[in-house]
């Protein structure tokens, strides 16, 4: 009898073909294997040592940071003399989401730009649109590839324009490393949010140029490093190297949702929304206990971090103007968008930096469906020379504008100080806003103390004349200094007792209820899902103002 062999390997499975015979069908699977492989070799070792080097990865290692997937790399061209080789631009699966990633490839021709790579990227840029999923930009390039000529210009321009059909449709994260000049600037900043890291450059020009052209010399540093754009508003976060910035946009995308049309990620959250908060009451209690009272500064993120979900939000933009923190962060699982006065920085008030910082985070959240908490504690607009000759008035009608066109839920909760123009602006319920609440320390006022000079002003002529009156009887100045004195603290504390509370604007309904110290997240949450439940996520629509 016969005995059966049996064998555990798969008879499926791909296996090299018999060299009995060979024809143009192999010559056809060599050459696609080698068109397969090609952009993952790049420049080759000695290119990618001379990137290890400069202490930066390849763009392969970047897309491994994103995501343990495999990628999905679209337009794998490869033309002549490394036309359209060096961007690789694919699909990633980041935590579950799809994500069209482009990255420039630097070991290949140093990640220029020409016209087959413009149309790459445009390509990818406009699937992203079509398809509703955010993208991810590695920005690693020296700019037009000058030998190819005007095609390199119009790469741009494809791109360009590819770029800015899909602003306000989905989000995008551009991060910077490198050396980036001319287009290689310009094109990132159309995204939704910039990322750089330290040892990087980009600007219009590098440094020889402007040494050339001005006779001026700076280090690429000092021209257009992360100090020069965190400052400027250029780019929203500055990051410690690439990892870092890789990490760091991961971390972004989980706040921003898929398009114009979704909702941000909901995340249950453990974190119980009507639990005490001790800390909250202990802030409050050393601020405003303290020798200097309701003048007490403290930094707003101190109380962010109790109102958040386990106590995590991320600000952006926290090189700048920081006398107003943007940031996200999530209630009861809902991501939301926080627009707040810092009083540890010029008291917070709102300066042209303030304004735009406020303005751009405003809108972006009106574009993507994003509730809005504000956070209140300011004096008002800051006055001066400076401030009026740069256009105060211009931005910060430009901040006030995107309030009164927010479309999200928005919450308002006045801490301390809400003065004049600045209550008026900040998301008051005649600007639209959803709720506002306050806490019983909330100031609102017309003017802050100085408006005692309007308020009392016939008691307070007639103590100047008194304390004249009292010299000219004889009694020594300094005495009747201090008689004065006594009687105009009189006035100021009854001023801050009668109308900087917030119990005028209770009883006119300009506040819908007063919050204790402790319950405040109880109270934001409750609202906030309430009117999510309410709301459907849209594309904007109606008229288009005249000023962003």
């Amino acid at each position: 009898m016969e005995t059966k062999q049996y064998s555990l390997t798969n008879p499926f499975k791909e296996t090299k073909a018999p060299d009995t015979q060979t024809g143009i069908y192999d010559d056809a699977l060599k050459l696609g294997k080698e068109l397969i492989e090609k952009p993952i070799l790049g420049g080759g070792e000695d290119r990618i040592r001379v990137q290890h080097s400069k202490s930066r990865m390849t763009v392969w290692e970047r897309i491994k940071v994103l995501t343990d997937e495999e990628p999905n790399i679209t337009y794998q061209n490869w033309g002549p003399n490394l036309d359209g080789a060096s961007i690789v631009t694919g699909i990633l699966n980041i935590k579950g989401r799809d994500v069209a990633v482009y990255g420039h490839d630097f070991t290949l021709r140093a990640g220029s730009m020409d016209a087959t790579n413009g149309s790459k990227l445009a390509r990818l840029i406009q699937m992203a649109g079509t398809h509703g999923i955010p993208l991810i930009g590695m920005n690693d390039s020296a700019g037009a590839y000058v030998p190819a000529g005007v095609g390199g210009l119009d790469g741009y321009s494809e791109a360009f324009t590819a770029l800015r059909k899909i602003s306000g449709v989905v989000p995008s994260v551009m991060l910077m490393f490198g050396f980036n000049a001319g287009g290689g600037a310009y094109l990132p900043r159309q995204g939704s949010f910039m990322i750089q890291c330290d040892g990087t450059f980009f600007g219009l020009t590098g440094p020889g140029v402007v040494k050339s052209v001005l006779g001026e010399d700076i280090s690429a540093e000092d021209l257009g490093g992360p100090k020069v754009h965190g400052q400027s508003g250029v780019v929203d976060l500055v990051t410690n190297d690439e990892l870092g910035s890789l990490r760091t946009a991961i971390r972004l995308l989980s706040y921003l949702p898929d398009n114009n049309h979704s909702f941000a990620p909901f995340y249950p959250t453990s974190d119980p929304v009507d639990r005490f908060i001790y800390e909250e009451d202990i802030l409050f209690r050393k601020t405003f206990n303290s020798p200097t009272g309701m003048n007490t500064p403290f930094d707003i993120t101190l109380y962010l971090q109790q109102i958040c979900d386990h106590g995590e939000f991320f600000e952006l933009q926290p090189q700048r103007a920081r006398n107003i923190v943007t940031a996200f962060g999530r209630i009861g699982g809902h991501v939301v968008g926080f627009l707040a006065n810092n009083s540890a920085v010029s008291s917070g008030q709102i300066d042209i930096g303030a304004s735009r910082k406020g303005t751009r985070f405003v809108r972006f959240c009106n574009l993507y469906n994003i509730p809005m908490v504000f956070i209140e504690d300011t004096t008002g607009f800051l006055p001066g020379r400076d401030q009026e000759h740069n256009g105060i008035v211009l931005e910060g009608r430009k901040l006030l504008d995107s309030i009164i066109d927010l479309r999200t839920p928005r919450l308002t909760l006045i801490i301390r100080n809400a003065f004049g123009g600045a209550y008026a602006t900040f998301n008051s319920y005649f600007t639209g806003a959803s709720m506002v609440f306050a806490l019983p320390t909330a100031r609102i006022a017309v003017m802050g103390p100085a408006g005692k000079e309007y308020v009392y002003k016939d008691e307070i002529t007639g103590i100047q004349k008194e304390f004249l009156a009292n010299v000219k009887k004889g009694m020594s100045e300094k005495e009747a200094a201090s008689v004065r004195d006594a009687k105009l603290f009189e006035i100021g504390q009854r001023y801050e007792k009668e109308l900087m509370n917030p119990k005028e604007a209770l009883s006119l309904g300009s506040v819908s209820s007063i919050i204790l110290p402790g319950y405040t997240r109880n109270v934001l949450s409750k609202n906030l899902s309430f009117l999510m439940s309410k709301y459907k996520p849209a594309e904007m629509s109606g008229p288009q103002r005249e000023f962003e």
